[in-house]
């Protein structure tokens, strides 16, 4: 109808702001982010904003294109970018794109010419690209001056350099869905039989930390193979099968076969470092790719949810909300390690609480001997597993708002202290009991009933609550303005907190403790295979489409999962000494328990120099791929070395120019000829 071709008309129309660029001008306008306005904004509010957002950064604007929708009187305006404004942002992130020798090289606006494609954004930029540079030109519109805001009362002053989006007039910015790339996605990500996973579309429509999720996903969850292939084999040719009616000597009930038990542990040692080494090496090949290898450090503004006295900022100039480090410390040190020191209480009294209703159903199963007190020896850790998940949501949402107390200036700083807070207590919730178990009541039965608790449990909610979810309900012939409004309706997408979390535990499962029940693996290769598709359906279906920003790997997730690489090797060599056959040969051959503590802590270090030998052995990244980082290291040094030359001399004229840098490629020359004016050029 009218309206639906009316927000999506293809040529800059009189509803579209105008670009005072001729390289910007384009036939066609990709709405790429939808602002929503709170319910009491005016229209005369609605035109001042969408004037401000199209007009240029030195006025406090975005310099984007803004589009006021199907109703002008309305609460959404869609929102573009013009090229110059998409170009200048990707040389100020850092990213790489290809030049015209095909090579991977550092964006520099002034040298776009020479870049592939640097002429059609939609193929030069990825959607996740493009949509996250508009909000980051939204986040960063400022007031050059106290101003008053038409439509607002009278009495309210917006101070100077104070955020736009502080004055309440914005209350939700998301990117828009695609729906024929997001057709053509799910059909090539989860609709089909097909195995692998189109991550490089992942990467276009979502991001670089979408696709590295699920790029690790599906290296992990094929790299299970070798483990489970191993587990199947010991567990056949062991008949160590749990619950196994054919298992009734109580040394056989204490734990596997030696052989098996310790080409097991040794197997999972050396396999998570293997695992870690090679998955930093696809790591870096996808970043090349990606053109995320060499994103650049820059002093970013600060978050939106940062909040302080303005001030004038002593490392950027710029004028922004300060918070003394002191006051945030002190929070910290006060509230947030009180508090997440008692839900590590919480979570040791929950331990006890499973360790008392283990005595008593063992009491119970004692006296009774039947099939139904049998079954109720499972009862305490079921219920011990619910209470740790239901403890483990509460207590991320406590750390969120924590972390939000804390007042943190940058995203990344905020980032990283949620997630240490997130690991501590999950490493400490999920593995807290299994450890105890290992190591103080050194009981092996009991360890691999737990486990094949965990695991069977765990499996059976994740999957219910990632595939039994109802459909969302499409209606094809919804105006388009309906359209983006019923994405609005949508929830807002929790991010990938929750699935690496998920993932970590799994590899802490496998590598800590797989050794005494070797189904480990087969049971999470098992699970991983439907999670790749129940993750990629939810990210599509079931959420708002997600900002992210460029990344150059999985961040502190990495450090995380080499952590647990590390601890694996004290937890399996405590194992192998628990195993009683293995016990007898040492007590047969003369050795005191002092000798074999010893001869534990001596093998536990050898294979520590083994993972640290084969880490190094195993570079963390491809030769090609540490060549291509050199050469743009080297580029980029080069071009700042002859742009900071200084000072240069023509013979014809008088001819000076003084050189301040700016950027790693950029550099205002100021040259002055004595016959005409001084004019300066940007180089």
């Amino acid at each position: 109808n009218t309206h639906q071709r009316k927000l999506n008309a293809p040529t800059v129309g009189p509803s579209w702001t105008k670009v005072s660029c001729p390289c910007c001008v384009s036939e066609r306008v990709e709405p790429l982010v939808l602002v929503k306005l709170g319910e009491k904004v005016r229209p005369e509010t609605k035109r001042w904003l969408v004037r401000v957002i199209g007009a240029p950064q030195k006025d406090g604007g975005a310099t984007l294109l803004a589009h006021p929708g199907e109703d002008a009187s309305g609460d959404l305006i869609v929102v573009s970018a013009p090229r110059c404004t998409l170009l200048k942002a990707t040389e100020e992130l850092g990213l790489c794109k290809t030049y015209r020798n095909k090579d991977m090289e550092a964006f520099s606006y002034n040298d776009r010419d020479h870049f592939k494609d640097s002429d059609n954004m939609e193929v030069f930029l990825t959607l996740a690209e493009r949509q996250y540079i508009v909000r980051y030109e939204l986040d960063g519109m400022r007031a050059q001056k106290d101003l008053r805001i038409p439509g607002l009362s009278d009495s309210y002053i917006l101070p100077h350099r104070r955020k736009l989006v502080s004055a309440g007039v914005i209350v939700d910015t998301f990117p828009l869905h695609n729906p024929t790339k997001l057709r053509d996605l799910s059909k090539a990500w989860y609709s089909g039989n097909q195995l692998a996973q189109p991550l490089d579309s992942v990467n276009e429509y979502f991001g670089t930390p979408v696709a590295f999720y699920f790029s690790f996903l599906d290296f992990y969850t094929w790299s299970l193979l070798p483990p489970a292939i191993l587990g199947l084999s010991i567990t056949y040719f062991s008949g160590r099968c749990i619950g196994e009616p054919g298992s009734t000597s109580v040394e056989d009930d204490s734990a596997p076969a030696v052989t098996g038990h310790m080409i097991q542990a040794i197997f999972s040692m050396l396999w998570s470092t293997v695992f870690m080494e090679l998955w930093k090496r696809r790591s870096s090949t996808l970043s090349y790719r990606w053109g995320t290898l060499t994103l650049a450090d820059r002093f970013a503004e600060p978050r939106p949810g940062f909040h302080g006295d303005i001030g004038l900022n002593p490392v950027t100039g710029r004028m922004e909300p300060l918070f003394p480090d002191w006051q945030r410390d002190l929070r910290m040190a006060l509230v947030s390690v009180p508090v997440v020191g008692l839900f590590l209480g919480l979570v040791v009294l929950g331990m006890l609480c499973f360790y008392w209703g283990e005595a008593q159903v063992q009491q119970l199963h004692k006296d009774w001997d039947s099939l139904l007190s049998l079954t109720s020896l499972y009862i305490p850790s079921v219920l011990h597993i619910v209470y740790t998940n239901m403890l483990g949501n509460v207590y991320r949402m406590v750390a969120q708002s924590l972390t939000e107390y804390e007042n943190h200036r940058e995203e990344s700083a905020f980032e990283n202290h949620l997630t240490a807070k997130v690991l501590v207590f999950t490493f400490f919730n999920n593995f807290a009991v299994l450890f105890h178990i290992a190591f103080f009541k050194q009981d092996v039965p009991l360890l691999r009933k737990r486990l094949a608790s965990l695991l069977i449990v765990s499996q059976l909610v994740n999957q219910v609550t990632e595939v039994v979810i109802p459909l969302p309900a499409e209606s094809e012939d919804d105006p388009q303005e309906d359209k983006y409004r019923n994405q609005s309706t949508l929830p807002v997408f929790p991010g990938l907190f929750s699935e690496y979390i998920e993932l970590l535990v799994q590899f802490g499962y496998l590598s800590l403790f797989s050794c005494v029940y070797p189904l480990t693996a087969v049971l999470l290769l098992i699970n991983n295979v439907t999670e790749i598709r129940t993750d990629a359906y939810k990210i599509c279906k079931l959420f708002r489409k997600p900002f992210y920003a460029p990344v150059a790997n999985m961040g502190v997730w990495q450090i995380a999962f080499e952590v647990l690489s590390f601890v694996s090797v004290v937890s399996n060599c405590w194992l192998l000494l628990l195993s009683p056959r293995l016990q007898k040969l040492c007590q047969e051959g003369g050795m005191s328990s002092t000798n074999i503590l010893l001869s534990a802590v001596l093998v536990e270090h050898v294979l520590i120099l083994v993972k640290v030998v084969l880490a190094v052995l195993i570079p963390d990244e491809p030769d090609w791929i540490r060549k291509k980082r050199e050469r743009i290291e080297y580029t980029s040094m080069r071009a700042l070395r002859e742009l900071s030359q200084g000072l240069f001399r023509f013979n014809e004229g008088k001819l000076e120019s003084s050189c301040k840098i700016t950027m790693a490629t950029e550099c205002t020359v100021n040259i002055y000829n004595s016959k005409t004016d001084r004019t300066e050029y940007l180089v």
